[in-house]
């Protein structure tokens, strides 16, 4: 090879790893935003879990007043008056409604916390993806650089394959194609 034929092929080799290495840069910006949104969405998932819990304890002790309130009306049946009998009934129709709020608000709770479970499954599934992207680019960087050490250029395009599989990494990190 001549002297110029040399140095436009290295400066090739050069613009081609620079690129490589901008893009290995954004997919580890994306890499670290899918990380830190699954982590986030982990928690936001068990907070709802949480308050999914709570919300059933507290419905459990309205279940367990109600069904005190209805033995002590049936034991009592014949023995109070009936203001007070009109009370208990009163009392237990309360809690009839506090139940079935609880239950409409667990519902609610559930369907968010298996949102952000999905949501934190596909940020999951999209971080890995990067990383696999970003893989391919570095590996694609180091066969580049030894290209220009060694001056084989089949290394190079072995580098430049490497960079194109990571491509398609770094879009189905987007568009989640399979």
């Amino acid at each position: 090879m001549t002297d110029q034929k040399k140095e436009s092929w290295s400066t090739i080799i050069a613009f081609t790893t620079a690129v490589m290495a901008v893009l290995a840069a954004i997919t580890t910006l994306y890499m670290g935003k899918f990380s830190s949104r699954t982590i986030l969405l982990q928690a936001q998932e068990s907070d709802q879990w949480n308050y999914y819990q709570a919300k059933s304890i507290k419905s459990h002790n309205f279940e367990l007043q109600k069904e005190l309130l209805e033995l002590e009306l049936l034991t009592q049946k014949n023995k109070i008056t009936k203001e007070a009998a009109a009370g208990f009934e009163k009392a237990i129709a309360g809690h009839e409604e506090d139940l079935k709020r609880y239950d409409k608000e667990k519902k609610e709770i559930k369907a968010k916390a298996e949102d952000m479970a999905k949501g934190k499954e596909t940020s999951q599934r999209r971080a890995g993806i990067f990383s696999f992207a970003l893989i391919f680019l570095q590996i694609g960087i180091m066969l580049s650089s030894i290209a220009v050490t060694t001056k084989k250029r089949p290394l190079w395009f072995i580098g430049l394959g490497m960079a194109i599989i990571a491509l398609f990494y770094f879009l189905n990190g987007f568009y989640l194609f399979y």
